[in-house]
């Protein structure tokens, strides 16, 4: 079928102040009434923490998870920057149960990470919607902190918005969680998002504190374990020296 010619004048997007135009919101609202998007529609879960890029742990991001249950076992989440209709889709991450990552090969093992300082400190949150009571709320939020907190996971972000890439530039790069609180600036980056959406990382702590820490693999969260290694010969090389 032809499409007719549309005035293609620009509209504001408001979440980035950008623009589209005319035309291509008139073919969305006629894509969305006719076309078949199952595969989105699973999409059961709105979560929001932060990663750190594995090549560069000082640098960190947060991204807004929608994410769909493929099975039982597995997770598959849609990354994006915010949570608004303009965002930007920078990446995705897959969330597996402990004995799917236990079958995987150790150098596979160790693209994965761990979840379980990311719900134990109030850091990753399910963000409320408008009109429901918080304690309402919290209780379906701890449900699903408890899944979360034993699941591995693997994230690959597309698109490095946090050093004003226009476009999404490069190679993927491969994402870590954070795993303790000094590996980044917790108190302002956490804290500036909790004031975005309301919430309280504190308080989540608090309430989540019955939630059990699951026996971890020593594989997972490889970046850090690098890290530590590599600070620990430096300091063992200078004590030799001395």
């Amino acid at each position: 079928m032809k499409i007719p010619t549309m005035d293609a004048t620009p509209t504001t997007n408001n979440v980035k102040g950008e623009s589209e135009s005319l035309t291509n919101k008139i073919l969305e609202t006629g894509a969305g009434l006719t076309q078949n998007f199952d595969p989105p529609k699973r999409i059961c879960a709105h979560l929001n923490a932060f990663h750190a890029y594995a090549s560069e742990p000082g640098r960190g991001v947060e991204a807004n998870h929608y994410c769909a249950h493929l099975n039982d076992d597995v997770r598959q989440c849609l990354l994006y920057d915010s949570p608004e209709p303009g965002a930007r889709l920078i990446g995705i991450e897959y969330m597996i149960k402990p004995y799917l990552y236990e079958t995987l090969d150790r150098e596979e093992r160790k693209l994965w990470h761990t979840h379980v300082f990311e719900v134990k400190s109030g850091m990753l949150i399910m963000p409320k919607p408008t009109g429901v009571p918080r304690a309402v709320w919290e209780v379906a939020e701890n449900k699903e902190m408890e899944e979360v907190v034993e699941l591995y996971g693997k994230v690959y972000h597309l698109w490095q918005t946090d050093r004003g890439h226009k476009l999404p530039l490069g190679q993927p790069q491969l994402m870590m969680s954070y795993t303790e609180e000094n590996q980044f600036d917790f108190e302002k980056m956490v804290g500036e998002r909790d004031q975005r959406f309301g919430e309280d990382h504190k308080h989540k702590r608090e309430i989540r504190d019955y939630i059990e820490k699951p026996q971890l693999h020593p594989d997972a969260d490889s970046v850090w374990k690098s890290k530590d290694r590599v600070e620990e010969e430096s300091q063992q090389s200078g004590r030799q020296a001395r």
